[in-house]
């Protein structure tokens, strides 16, 4: 495994994150701690979750998946770098959502962030991650809620996901202004498919040393092999419905297929490569990887060791040419 810095702090991260999100609704929490341990052997250091995973009925149960796996010992706790969310209500789906249980005003920050230590199993938590924007509430009380966890010990550091450039910055000239150290990551959907990000939100990162923490490398499976799964058919190898529905349209199924068909004369698997390119973007610390199973999980790890030449990456921009840089993409 490489390992590189989290954007401009001191802290070494491994170049794939560990996306948990189908621990508990998809993966049963054997096989789910199974998996951490392949990921650990293999070098995987950066876990990420959120509060909700688990969904429905059992949201936090993706946390106290990896609170148990933490608590069977063998230093797990300690080589984890954990990340973990806070935004949505925690309410089952359909109940009501009483004031104050969701969002990031200081109220549920605290809140959020002793339920989901307990659920964890743990002290603190080194990422603490806003997973939406909030609109109501102002950048002065989020950096004071988190300056005092800071303080209290209870997490080490503030990241972003989904947030748009000017959020980054506005979050960041905030911080400074406080004496705060602001946001050290921005985790946004960014793949070969789908990368607007390019315009605003990546260039905001880097210019304040946020590390970059791409989620759905793989575009909801349509960068994995979509085209060639749905072929071959059979229960394991068909699509995800949104990939289904993404190649209902004629245009993306041109791209894909174009796709597919160069990695065929290189010898390369589809989604190997997608995670790979996503390892030479500036800025980028690494992808997340959610795998359902071990063997996807070893995929992946494929991908780290991959080297795609030149000739390659020019290829791969012609069929997913990326938007260029803002205001030139958008202005004229």
């Amino acid at each position: 495994m490489k390992y590189t810095q989290l954007g401009r702090t001191g802290l070494k991260v491994s170049r794939l994150v560990l996306g948990t999100m189908n621990f508990g609704p998809q993966t049963d929490e054997a096989d789910s701690h199974r998996i951490m341990d392949a990921a650990h052997t293999a070098g995987i250091n950066f876990f990420d979750t959120a509060n909700v995973y688990g969904w429905g009925a059992d949201k936090g149960r993706t946390e106290e998946i990896i609170g148990s796996w933490f608590a069977q010992g063998g230093g797990r706790r300690d080589k984890t770098v954990l990340a973990t969310k806070v935004y949505a209500n925690m309410a089952p789906d359909g109940d009501k959502v009483w004031p104050n249980h969701d969002k990031l005003s200081a109220l549920n920050i605290r809140r959020s962030v002793d339920a989901s230590l307990q659920r964890l199993g743990t002290d603190h938590i080194d990422v603490y991650q806003f997973h939406h924007v909030d609109r109501d509430t102002p950048w002065d009380e989020i950096w004071q809620a988190m300056d005092v966890l800071v303080q209290q010990g209870k997490i080490l550091y503030a990241g972003s996901s989904n947030h748009a450039g000017w959020h980054l910055a506005q979050a960041n000239e905030t911080a400074r202004r406080r004496g705060s150290y602001g946001l050290v990551s921005e985790q946004c959907l960014y793949n070969l498919a789908e990368r607007r990000a390019e315009m605003e939100v990546i260039p905001a990162a880097r210019s304040y040393g946020l590390g970059v923490i791409p989620w759905s490398p793989l575009h909801g499976g349509l960068l994995g092999g979509a085209i060639r799964k749905e072929r071959e058919g059979g229960a394991a190898r068909t699509v995800s419905g949104r990939s289904a529905d993404s190649l209902a349209n004629s245009a993306i199924r041109e791209r894909v297929q174009s796709y597919e068909d160069l990695l065929d004369q290189h010898g390369l698997e589809p989604g190997e490569v997608a995670l790979a390119w996503l390892l030479t973007r500036p800025g980028v610390t690494g992808p997340i990887v959610g795998p359902r199973t071990a063997d996807q999980l070893a995929s992946a790890l494929r991908a780290v060791e991959l080297r795609l030449s030149d000739e390659l990456l020019a290829s791969l921009d012609e069929i997913f040419p990326g938007p260029g840089p803002s205001p030139e993409a958008f202005a004229w």
